[in-house]
C-alpha cells in the first residue's frame, strides 16, 4: 500500500458505460433541477435525512429515519441522549458544512482531521482521539441487524504506518484529480477504498469516508449530490459493499491491486444514486405536466413571488373567485401548496 498504483485497474466496457450516464446527468442537472427552491430543498431535506440514518446505521447505530428526523428538528438543544445521537448529530452537522462550504474544503490531511473531530464532536467516547490518527490497532469487523460483530473484514493499517500513508493516498489523489489522466470517478473510488484499507483514525472511518466522497463529488462537479443519498444506496446493499471492500483490499498491499470488485461497486452505487434521483425528478415533472393550465399560473405566481393570493389571481387571470377557490382546493390536497394566515389574510406558498 506504499505507492498507489491504478495501472491495474480494467476500464471495462460497463465501467465506461456508468461513467457516461453519470456524466450526462450531471451535464443535464442544471435543466432537470430546474425545480422550485421549495422543492430542491425538500428533495435535500429527505435526501439528508436517509443519508445520515444509513450512513450511522451501517456502523451499527439503530436509529430508524423517522427517528434521525425527529433528531434534527431538535438540533438546537445539544442534548443527546445516547450514542447514537451523538453519532447522528455529528454526521449531520458535518454533511451540512460541506454542502455550505465545499469550495473551501480543499482534500488536505488537516482538513480530513478537522472533519473527523467535526463528525465525533458529540461523542463522549472518542473525547479522546477525535481529530487524532490511531495510536493502536483497528481491524475492520462487520454487525449483524443486532449490532452484534460477526467477525473481521479485513486488518488495517499499522498505527505506526498511517501517517506515511495518508500523506501519499492524499498527495496521489490530489495529483490524479489534477492531472485528469484517470477519470475523477475513478479516482473517488480508488482514494475511498484506499483510505478504509489504512483506517486512519480510531472511529468514524466509514462514516468519514462517505462524507469525504460526497466533498469530492462536489469538488468535481457532481452538485447534485446533496439531493439524493449515497449513503441510503450503500446500506441498501450493505452485503455487497462489505464484500467489495474485502475483495480489493486484501490486494491493496499486493503489486497487482484489483480494484475491479470496489470500482465496480462503487460506479453502481454512484448510477443508483443518479437514477433515484433522475425518478423523483420525473415525478416533480410529470405531476406538474398533468396539471390544468390555471393551477400552473397559480404556482408559478407563487414560485415568482414566493407567496399567493386568490385575491391576486381573480385580478390577473379574471377568472371567477369560486373557479380560483376549486383550483387552490386541490393544489392544497395535493401538497403543492400550504394555506398560511386565517380569514381575509389567507395566503399560499409553495409546498
Amino acid at each position: 500500500m506504499d505507492m498507489i498504483t491504478a495501472d491495474t485497474l480494467n476500464i471495462t466496457h460497463e465501467l465506461l458505460g456508468l461513467i457516461a450516464e453519470i456524466d450526462e446527468f450531471k451535464g443535464a442537472w442544471k435543466a432537470l433541477g430546474s425545480l422550485a427552491p421549495e422543492r430542491l430543498l425538500a428533495l435535500r431535506w429527505v435526501a439528508t435525512i436517509e443519508s445520515i440514518g444509513s450512513s450511522t446505521r451501517i456502523e451499527g447505530s439503530k436509529l430508524s429515519d423517522s427517528a434521525v428526523e425527529k433528531l434534527l428538528a431538535n438540533l438546537s438543544i445539544r442534548s443527546f441522549a445516547t450514542r447514537d445521537e451523538q453519532e447522528v448529530a455529528g454526521y449531520a452537522e458535518t454533511m451540512e458544512q460541506i454542502f455550505q462550504s465545499w469550495e473551501h474544503i480543499p482534500l488536505t490531511e488537516n482538513y480530513i482531521r478537522q472533519l473527523h473531530r467535526d463528525v465525533l464532536r458529540h461523542s463522549d467516547k472518542d473525547e479522546r482521539h477525535r481529530g487524532n490518527y490511531k495510536t493502536s490497532p483497528n481491524n475492520v469487523a462487520a454487525f449483524d441487524e443486532k449490532g452484534q460483530q460477526i467477525g473481521i473484514v479485513f486488518e488495517t493499517a499499522a498505527p505506526f504506518d498511517t501517517p506515511r500513508l495518508m500523506r501519499d493516498l492524499v498527495e496521489w489523489t490530489n495529483h490524479a484529480l489534477e492531472t485528469k489522466k484517470l477519470h475523477p470517478l475513478l479516482v473517488m473510488g480508488v482514494f475511498a477504498v484506499t483510505f478504509l484499507a489504512i483506517h486512519p483514525f480510531q472511529d468514524g472511518n466509514g462514516r468519514l469516508s462517505r462524507i469525504l466522497t460526497t466533498l469530492l463529488l462536489l469538488r468535481c462537479g457532481y452538485s447534485y449530490t446533496p439531493y439524493s443519498s449515497l449513503e441510503s444506496v450503500i446500506e441498501n446493499s450493505k452485503e455487497g459493499y462489505y464484500l467489495a471492500l474485502r475483495q480489493t483490499q486484501t490486494t491493496i498491499r499486493t503489486e497487482n491491486p484489483n480494484w475491479q470488485p470496489w470500482i465496480l461497486f462503487f460506479l453502481r452505487a454512484l448510477h443508483q444514486q443518479m437514477k433515484r434521483l433522475e425518478k423523483k425528478l420525473e415525478k416533480e415533472h410529470l405531476l406538474l405536466a398533468a396539471l390544468p393550465e390555471l393551477s400552473l399560473r397559480i404556482l408559478e405566481h407563487a414560485r415568482e413571488h414566493g407567496r399567493v393570493t386568490l385575491k391576486e389571481m381573480v385580478i390577473l387571470t379574471g377568472v371567477s373567485r369560486n373557479t380560483l377557490k376549486d383550483h387552490f382546493r386541490k393544489l392544497v390536497q395535493n401538497r403543492h401548496l400550504v394555506m398560511q394566515g386565517q380569514g381575509r389574510g389567507v395566503w399560499y406558498r409553495l409546498g
